[in-house]
């Protein structure tokens, strides 16, 4: 800041500007006083600065100065930290420029069962599923939906009740989704390769009527478990009544369980109108319509899934269910999205980036328009490969950030040639309907380009948490800007002046990797739960190579008493396999700040499972130099491709999993594998076997007996 007095001489005056013309800051302020008023000037530095963001500076200093100088003249004592740098007219533009045009809603019907059943009345036999080899129409669909209602409904599922659902993907699944809501009634997936304990609190949590699961499944022996053949054979004496049909669209439709920083995950109450709004939103942008086929590739618990059934089957596509094992292999996926026609496909940037490496290595045929990114921040960079394979005139790439409580999509952005040649990190405008706000600590509007919390106010806003009236009062706010709520998310970001929404990451210690959500301090909560453990720390490891398969969790911890192995096993039984940390390092002590909170630049690099024995293998006497006799040059090439890939000593017999494998790291293995020209490994066969001798015995035509448990 520098100052000029107005009675200075003229030639002073101008020494003075010489100066202030050569002053190396990106940005000066020039104070110009006389007795009747103070003028502010502004010198900025291009490109560092430019108009507009200097033009918001001074005036943010300006409404400072103004408060400062009123509190003085009423002999007020103030906080800078107090005062709004914005005027409310200010601050009503900016809310205004953080929300889109309004949403138009066609029909009255704003249920999501409703929207379905049009189609099968419109076009009864046009394709609605398929799976593996088998599918429906949109009339059978609607049919044994309807037949499985009436099954719900003679077990006791009443309007609002809740029903457990544990499926793997499959027509059963979208069918029993679409009777529950038949039924009146909300459904909770549940991922059957979810640990039995995470499932349990799940149901105890949610505690829903009953549960839907395949033959066999016992999470609960008080809970009431049926299979999908069950409920309908239950209709087949057609004497049961079939349930009032539903008109309230505010009524809950699901609840999607997300990680939670208290150890155990929260429930997100979901209405049916909040999902019609998002298809309403979308439909004429993205052009969806009944000749488009689409993918369910995720989990029905987590809710990119919402989008894709729904998103399909309210606006008559085709839905392509992706078999599990698919999903895992991006060589399997490809052939996939070829063989059935895909036209819309959904994808977070990590599988993606599998299945873009997979589209370089062939000639495939794909008939995609339009790929939606979501889940996980997006390096636009890494999509310049596939633009010179599909032109963006045949092939749509749109990036879009949402959260679970604002009902999967909230922004959408355009990808270009452009945004991938300057790595932009920006997720686009607001949907329809949906309004963003970037405000500070104190919950103030931020002016355009500055860097805040991002809030989420609109038609996507979700109920609240299921029985955590505290948290949903701290993070379900009233909107102060427009009727309505808004949704504290724990993002940062910042809103440009053309409306367009730029993602910083999180201010919280909450994580994404690989599309999950994750709560680090629910990991830590659940070690320190542990017998013995008497402190924890969960960092993030982002490896060099910058990719998703590069990322991993690792945890530190002092244990008082007990075995490392067994803390694995316990930790295990309890979190999902991608919310288990990759490494538990045993330490003495965590290092502290001196404010006594944990220093994570002093924790020490971790301990992989399988590093200290593998190497003991190899150093001991020679012992490990030699080869049992089955295939030895095909262990050596395995062993020395786990290497690389894992950044470890490997032993033969060390778990995959245990030496911080994951799904993307097993594609990498797969694709090295397959460069060296070795047997074509299935992705499945790696999660069974796990080790090298298990891999190995499989590629050499050996029987399954070495496989073990299914790893997810």
């Amino acid at each position: 800041m520098v100052f000029q007095y107005t009675s200075l001489a003229a030639d002073v005056e101008v020494a003075h500007h010489a100066v202030l013309a050569s002053l190396p800051f990106p940005l000066t302020i020039e104070v110009a006083a006389s007795a009747s008023e103070v003028v502010l000037s502004c010198h900025f530095q291009a490109p560092r600065f430019d108009q507009r963001r200097a033009q918001a500076f001074v005036e943010a200093l300006e409404v400072v100065y103004g408060a400062l100088h009123r509190s003085l003249e009423d002999d007020e004592r103030r906080f800078v930290a107090s005062i709004d740098h914005m005027t409310a007219a200010q601050s009503a533009r900016m809310a205004a420029l953080g929300q889109s045009q309004p949403l138009l809603q066609q029909g009255h019907d704003l249920r999501i069962e409703q929207r379905v059943s049009r189609f099968a009345r419109s076009q009864p036999d046009a394709p609605a599923l398929s799976f593996d080899g088998s599918s429906l129409s949109y009339g059978e669909l609607d049919r044994l939906a309807a037949r499985t209602a009436m099954g719900l409904h003679h077990l006791g599922v009443r309007d609002g009740d809740h029903v457990g659902v544990c499926l793997e993907r499959s027509l059963d699944l979208v069918v029993v989704l679409l009777g529950i809501l038949k039924a009146g009634a909300v459904y909770v997936p549940l991922d059957p390769a979810y640990p039995k304990e995470r499932l349990s609190f799940t149901l105890d949590d949610a505690r829903p009527r009953l549960l839907i699961g395949a033959e066999g499944l016992m999470i609960d022996g008080s809970l009431v478990t049926v299979t999908p053949a069950r409920l309908l054979d239950i209709t087949q004496d057609q004497t049961n009544a079939a349930p009032r049909a539903q008109t309230d669209g505010n009524a809950a439709a699901y609840i999607i369980y997300t990680s939670g920083s208290t150890g155990r995950p929260k429930g997100v109450v979901v209405p049916h109108c909040n999902v019609v709004s998002l298809i309403a939103a979308t439909k004429c942008e993205f052009d969806l319509a009944s000749n488009d086929v689409w993918t369910l590739f995720h989990s029905s618990a987590f809710d990119f899934s919402v989008w894709e059934i729904w998103g399909c089957l309210m606006t008559g596509g085709h839905l392509v269910i992706v078999p599990f094992w698919t999903s895992r292999s991006p060589e399997d996926l490809l052939q996939l999205l070829e063989s059935e026609r895909v036209t819309v496909l959904n994808q977070t940037p990590s599988a993606f980036s599998q299945l873009q490496e997979a589209d370089r290595r062939t000639s495939s045929d794909l008939a995609l328009r339009l790929v939606i990114f979501g889940g996980e921040p997006l390096d636009c960079g890494s999509l310049l490969g596939w633009f010179d394979r599909h032109p963006e005139t045949e092939c749509r790439l749109v990036n879009m950030f949402g959260i679970t409580e604002t009902t999967v999509h909230v922004t959408a952005e355009t990808i270009t040639r452009r945004h991938a040649l300057t790595r932009s990190r920006s997720v686009g405008r607001p949907l329809p309907g949906w309004r963003i706000y970037v405000l500070d600590p104190q919950g103030r509007m931020l002016p355009a380009g500055t860097a805040g919390e991002i809030y989420v106010g609109g038609v996507g806003v979700a109920t609240q948490y299921l029985r955590r009236e505290d948290l949903t009062a701290e993070r379900f706010l009233p909107d102060p800007f427009f009727p309505g709520r808004m949704y504290r998310s724990g993002d940062h970001g910042k809103l440009h002046p053309d409306g367009r929404l730029e993602h910083l990451g999180r201010l919280d210690n909450q994580v994404k990797i690989r599309g999950f959500r994750i709560e680090l301090d629910e990991i830590r909560a659940v070690l320190l739960e542990q017998p013995g453990v008497t402190a924890a720390a969960v960092v993030v490891h982002r490896g060099s190579r910058g990719d998703a398969a590069d990322i991993r969790l690792d945890a530190y911890v002092v244990l008082q008493s007990g075995e490392l192995a067994d803390l694995r096993q316990r930790v295990a039984r309890v979190l999902p396999d991608y919310m288990t940390p990759a490494t538990i390092t045993l330490m003495p002590i965590l290092p502290l700040t001196e404010n006594g909170k944990l220093d994570p630049k002093r924790l020490p690099p971790p301990v992989l499972t399988g590093q200290s024995h593998a190497t003991a293998r190899v150093t001991a006497t020679g012992e490990g130099d030699r080869e049992p006799p089955l295939a030895p040059d095909l262990k050596v090439q395995l062993r020395d491709i786990w290497r690389q890939v894992l950044k470890v000593e490997v032993g033969l017999a060390d778990s995959f999993f245990d030496l911080g494998g994951n799904s993307l790291y097993a594609v990498q293995i797969a694709s090295m594998m397959r460069d060296q020209g070795l047997p074509r490994l299935p992705l499945r066969e790696l999660y069974l076997r796990q080790t090298i001798d298990g891999v190995a015995t499989f590629l050499i035509g050996g029987d399954s007996s070495t496989a073990v448990a299914t790893r997810n």
